[in-house]
């Protein structure tokens, strides 16, 4: 399961920056298919992380898995609401440092649990 997310958010995050320069450059027909594409990933991302938030939560008890989900749901919300913003020409740069930092401290506390990467996890 953990494959699964890393890889769904892997190409959210692709599919999002080839959205943002779809639509920079006038290309909104194609950047709206590619805006469908990226909203069943959301959907991926939120089944899979539900899914191990719900088996992690039975062995683990650290409540930085809850931080991590709450800025995780956040960082999908602050990806949908540039892409809208955008679309209809409204200001982005509020936007953009929310999702700076809810991304920043999703991936950290994504690295530094248990389940992360070992530089950042000591045992």
């Amino acid at each position: 399961m953990l494959h699964a997310h890393i890889t769904s958010w892997a190409l959210a995050l692709i599919l999002f920056i080839v959205t943002f320069v779809l639509l920079k450059n006038g290309n909104t027909k194609q950047a709206k298919v590619f805006s469908m594409i990226l909203r069943v990933l959301y959907i991926a991302i939120i089944v899979t992380g539900i899914m191990l938030y719900l088996d992690v939560m039975n062995v683990i008890k650290d409540p930085l898995y809850h931080l991590k989900m709450l800025f995780g749901l956040l960082t999908i919300g602050m990806l949908e609401m540039l892409l809208v913003r955008i679309t209809k020409g409204k200001s982005t740069p509020v936007f953009w440092t929310l999702l700076v930092v809810a991304l920043g401290v999703t991936v950290y506390c994504g690295l530094a649990l248990p389940l992360g990467w070992a530089p950042f996890y000591q045992a």
